[in-house]
């Protein structure tokens, strides 16, 4: 069994400027093999993530805050309990509409990788 601890999880400011926190990812938790990732995100009050783009599908799931999330040419409000699917190859990036930290989960499959990922501003 694997269990990972939020507070043993190295703390990062992503290239896409969100603070995050990597929870699974089969390349370095073993024995988890599962072929995506999943990573813990907060995003300040009043700020935006970077505009980027995967190569991989993901899903966004909103665990407190609201703000909104862009995908392409689509934009729409999003807030706790809500998911989103992100298409590989969308142009992404989500904004905080309020004052406290968004928080969410990434869930990226294939797993995230560098390579995979280009930002773009």
């Amino acid at each position: 069994m694997l269990i990972r601890r939020f507070e043993d999880c190295k703390d990062i400011i992503a290239g896409d400027n969100t603070r995050l926190r990597e929870l699974l990812h089969p390349d370095r938790d073993y024995p988890f093999t599962a072929g995506y990732s999943l990573a813990h995100a907060t995003l300040p009050g009043k700020q935006s993530s970077r505009r980027h783009r995967l190569t991989s599908d993901e899903v966004y799931y909103i665990l407190s805050g609201t703000g909104v999330m862009h995908v392409d040419e689509e934009s729409a409000e999003v807030a706790a309990g809500d998911a989103v699917d992100i298409p590989p190859g969308s142009i992404q990036w989500i904004e905080n509409t309020g004052q406290e930290d968004l928080a969410f989960l990434c869930i990226v499959f294939p797993a995230w990788r560098t390579e995979d990922e280009t930002v773009l501003d």
